[in-house]
């Protein structure tokens, strides 16, 4: 189901913080949308801050950047969806991240599409995925 809404994955958000021509690239499929992201998205901003030493000032650019979207909460339900993509990859013998598996299970719990360069969401079933070639 489509109806204005849209997640992004955590490449797509920092491409976008960078204005890199990628983030461009992605723009296009995100205006006029209401765009989410996954609680677990904002930890691994986070995580990219303190790994690359941010000032403060860099640090409060991400927390300007992360306002621009609906941060979307871990519930039991997701979790659920979580064991079955996680499963469900293990069986066909492809790995997912657990950032991976958290974000393809809130889109789909939520019924939203993905919007990610990442290839690792590519055949997850049930999953609307958005990418740039």
């Amino acid at each position: 189901m489509n109806d204005g809404r849209i997640i992004a994955d955590t490449n797509v958000v920092s491409y976008l913080m960078k204005g890199t021509d990628l983030g461009q690239r992605y723009k296009r499929h995100l205006a006029g949308k209401i765009v989410g992201i996954v609680f677990v998205t904002v930890a691994e901003m986070h995580y990219g801050a303190e790994k690359n030493s941010w000032g403060e000032k860099r640090r409060l650019q991400l927390e300007e950047h992360l306002k621009n979207f609906v941060v979307l909460p871990y519930n039991n339900e997701i979790a659920k969806v979580y064991a079955r993509v996680v499963v469900e990859r293990e069986r066909a013998g492809r790995s997912i991240s657990w950032p991976d598996a958290w974000i393809a299970a809130t889109a789909l719990w939520h019924r939203i599409p993905l919007v990610s360069h990442d290839g690792d969401f590519v055949g997850i079933s049930g999953l609307e995925l958005v990418r740039e070639n």
